[in-house]
C-alpha cells in the first residue's frame, strides 16, 4: 500500500514539476526589475503617443503594484495622466481587474506547489525514500524541457496565435482586445510580451536543466 501510494505522489511530482518552474519564471518576472530590463532592450519600441521612457516605468510599475496587492481598482481609477485624462479607460480597469484575478490565482497555486514539493521531499527523507524523490525532479525536469521548447517554437512561427490563444484561454470574449491609443498597449505593445514569453520559456529552460541534471546526479548519490 506504502509503495502504491509512493509512487502515485513521485509520479504527480513529475507532471507538476513544469507547473512549478514555469509559474516559477512567470514570478521571478513579475518584478520591477524585469520591467527595466524589457524597456532597455535593443529596438524596444518607443511610444508613438508621446510616452517617455520614465513615464512608461513608472505607469509599468504602478500597475505591476496593483497586480500583486490587495487594493481593489480604485489603486487604478484613481489615477490620472500629466493631460489629467485617466490612467485607463473602463475597459481597461475591467481587464485588469481580471488580469488581477489570475495573478493572485497562479501565486496561489505556485506557494502551493512549492509547499508540496517542499512537504514531499521531507516526507521522502523521512522514509528514506530520496532517490525516488530526486529521479522524479529529474524527469519531470525532462517533461519541463519538452513542453517549453514546443511553447518556444509556437512564439517563433506564430507568436499572434499563441498570443490570442492564450487570452482566448483565460478572458472571456473580446474584453482584452484594445486601441493601439489606450494606455496598457502604450504601456504593454507586443514586443513586450514577445520579450516576456521568451524569458520565461529561457528562465524555466535553465531551472528545468538543473532540476533534469542535478535531480538524476542527487538520485545517484542516495
Amino acid at each position: 500500500m506504502m509503495k502504491g501510494a509512493s509512487r502515485w505522489l513521485f509520479g504527480l511530482l513529475i507532471v507538476l514539476l513544469p507547473l512549478l518552474l514555469i509559474t516559477t519564471s512567470i514570478r521571478m518576472l513579475l518584478t520591477p526589475l524585469y520591467l527595466q530590463v524589457a524597456y532597455h532592450l535593443p529596438g524596444f519600441p518607443p511610444d508613438p503617443f508621446g510616452f517617455t521612457l520614465e513615464e512608461r516605468l513608472h505607469w509599468a510599475n504602478y500597475s505591476l503594484s496593483y497586480l500583486l496587492n490587495q487594493a481593489d481598482i480604485s489603486f487604478l481609477s484613481s489615477q490620472s495622466l500629466s493631460n489629467g485624462q485617466p490612467l485607463y479607460n473602463p475597459r481597461e480597469l475591467r481587464h485588469m481587474v481580471d488580469v488581477k484575478n489570475l495573478v493572485q490565482l497562479m501565486i496561489r497555486v505556485w506557494a502551493g506547489l512549492l509547499l508540496l514539493y517542499l512537504v514531499v521531499g521531507l516526507w521522502a527523507w523521512r522514509i528514506q525514500q530520496t532517490r525516488a524523490f530526486w529521479l522524479a525532479i529529474s524527469r519531470g525536469g525532462w517533461l519541463t524541457l519538452g513542453l517549453v521548447l514546443l511553447i518556444l517554437m509556437g512564439v517563433m512561427v506564430s507568436f499572434n496565435w499563441l498570443f490570442t490563444a492564450f487570452h482566448r484561454l483565460f478572458f472571456e470574449g473580446d474584453t482584452w482586445l484594445f486601441y493601439y491609443s489606450d494606455t496598457l498597449i502604450r504601456l504593454f505593445p507586443l514586443r513586450f510580451w514577445q520579450d516576456a514569453f521568451t524569458a520565461m520559456g529561457l528562465l524555466t529552460i535553465s531551472m528545468a536543466l538543473v532540476a533534469a541534471f542535478g535531480g538524476k546526479r542527487l538520485a545517484q548519490r542516495k
